[in-house]
């Protein structure tokens, strides 16, 4: 997880070090929603890694978007997608 305003973890820095391990990308860079709004992106890559980013949030992202970051994390913990749509 990135903030996408992050200055210490920049989001493409992220991207290019997934980019360089290899991964064989199974569900593409698309937006992700909370509350009707998008809350980030997110690609999801064989073997189980998922990057997303919280959009507005720096290095600190529960400090910055908290719920959004709840959002996400109950999604991981339940082995849910993240929401796709706005409603």
């Amino acid at each position: 997880m990135n903030g996408d305003t992050d200055g210490r973890v920049p989001v493409t820095s992220t991207r290019y070090s997934i980019k360089k391990m290899g991964p064989k990308v199974e569900s593409p860079w698309r937006s992700w929603f909370h509350k009707s709004q998008v809350a980030g992106w997110v690609e999801t890559y064989a073997g189980g890694l998922t990057f997303a980013t919280v959009r507005g949030a720096g290095h600190q992202v529960p400090v910055f978007a908290p719920a959004q970051s709840l959002s996400l994390f109950s999604h991981f913990l339940s082995s849910t997608p993240l929401p796709a749509k706005r409603f």
